[in-house]
């Protein structure tokens, strides 16, 4: 290393790493500069500009340029920082799970608005969150809604690893979290037959031949995100399955896709007393709420 490099200042690296994302054809280079210095100075957002003419320890340089290269192949945000915010949440998270989204915080809006229908302030309610990946739904529950308890089931014992981190970082309100490898229903105790609350799930609904943006193709995990030609095959699993495993006056939650939303609340009909599609923050359908299985 130079003495030059030494002796760099973060506000040096601040207009390095923005140069180097333009280069790469990164969609907001100042954006993702800014979360990169942040990270390897360890520097919360507020405090970036009081760090800026501070020099950089060769430890330091050694972070930022790993995350420099990175971020400058293509490998998304979240991954080269590894964490990322959701809800209340900061949640680890690599390419094990998918990148937590906007769309799925309004997800669980959606959910705890049923759970306190259920009494949820009140009683003990039993979540299970179908396919957890990082964890971010089922944690935001157990945070959010202090006497739920809440299982995270998911088929990747990758992806579990990664929830059970995140289990970790919840502090308190993990005593109230438990785990289960096992696809879909498979993965329940027998013991919750009849007696769940709440099921919600963000599956895979990516119709196999869809074409996605090499961020997401390239570096999330394939299983998370496709589900046959339509990709509605685990939707409907959920969809057909869920009823065994709810109570009197359970609640299936599920994100999908808005393309997917008439046809699979016309499914849920069949099969519960209630089903609604509520739309996301930009208006789109993007959750099915299915109560009281027949």
């Amino acid at each position: 290393m130079s003495s030059s490099e030494q002796t760099a200042s973060w506000r040096d690296l601040l207009l390095e790493a923005t140069e180097a994302f333009r280069k790469a054809g990164i969609e907001q280079p100042a954006m993702d500069a800014r979360r990169v210095v942040e990270q390897a100075s360890g520097a919360a957002p507020s405090e970036l500009l009081l760090v800026l003419d501070d020099a950089v320890t060769k430890r330091s340089m050694s972070y930022f340029e790993q995350m420099l290269e990175r971020r400058s192949a293509g490998e998304p945000l979240q991954y080269v920082l590894g964490s990322w915010s959701f809800r209340f949440l900061d949640l680890m998270v690599d390419s094990r799970v998918l990148i937590p989204r906007a769309e799925t915080e309004g997800v669980v809006e959606v959910a705890l608005a049923e759970l306190d229908l259920l009494g949820a302030q009140k009683r003990s309610c039993q979540v299970v969150d179908l396919g957890t990946g990082s964890g971010a739904i089922g944690l935001s529950i157990a945070r959010e809604r202090v006497r739920t308890q809440v299982m995270l089931t998911d088929r990747s014992e990758d992806a579990l690893k990664v929830a059970t981190a995140n289990i970790a970082g919840l502090g308190r309100s993990g005593a109230r979290v438990s785990t289960r490898l096992g696809f879909w229903f498979d993965a329940l105790p027998q013991n919750l037959r009849g007696k769940v609350d709440l099921l919600i799930s963000n599956p895979p609904y990516v119709p196999t031949g869809a074409v996605l943006p090499e961020a997401v193709a390239d570096w999330e995990p394939v299983g998370a995100l496709r589900s046959g030609a339509d990709g509605t095959d685990d939707l409907r699993i959920l969809i057909l399955g869920a009823g065994e495993w709810l109570q009197a006056e359970g609640v299936l939650v599920c994100e999908l896709s808005p393309e997917q939303a008439a046809e699979l609340q016309a499914l849920a009909r069949t099969v519960f007393s209630h089903a609604r599609i509520e739309t996301d923050l930009a208006g789109r359908d993007r959750t099915l709420v299915a109560s009281r299985p027949r």
